[in-house]
């Protein structure tokens, strides 16, 4: 009688239960799921924060050493440069923004959320594109370390 079935079973559940939560490198726990869910929120209080203009809840989102990789443009690097690139971009007239979020992971101290964004800006021109952040936990709150992102080809 072989109990490889049950082998395999019980090493399956084990890798699913710590992809969900478990130790990271350093030992600390993790809920992934609790995590994403803090996450959305701050995506949702970013991308609102681009529509009404409100360039200071946009900074405090960011670390104080954070990068930015805009497309087409040099990087900004720590929150002066970041603030400037918002206060730049957001002359556009942002009206509509939404990220919504594709792949997560991490660990205790550093989250990946990478995902597709929509824009509405301007006189009713769209942008559809991707994005990835780097979101690291820095005094009990989840803050951008970097972020990056590209509009993807138009469709039709």
């Amino acid at each position: 009688m072989t109990h490889a079935p049950v082998r395999f079973l019980c090493v399956a559940a084990l890798l699913v239960s710590a992809c969900a939560t478990g130790p990271d490198e350093s030992g600390a726990s993790i809920d992934v799921a609790a995590v994403r869910t803090v996450i959305a929120q701050q995506n949702k209080q970013f991308t609102d924060a681009h529509v009404t203009g409100d360039v200071a809840t946009i900074d405090s989102m960011f670390t104080a050493d954070a990068r930015s990789y805009p497309p087409g443009a040099p990087a900004a690097i720590g929150l002066a440069a970041i603030h400037q690139l918002t206060v730049e971009f957001l002359k556009i007239g942002v009206t509509e923004f939404t990220e919504e979020t594709t792949a997560f992971y991490g660990n205790a101290e550093y989250v990946i959320d990478e995902g597709v964004y929509f824009l509405r800006y301007g006189k009713g021109e769209t942008e559809r594109g991707k994005y990835v952040n780097v979101w690291k936990q820095v005094d009990g709150r989840w803050r951008i370390q970097a972020n990056i992102w590209n509009a993807s080809p138009p469709t039709g």
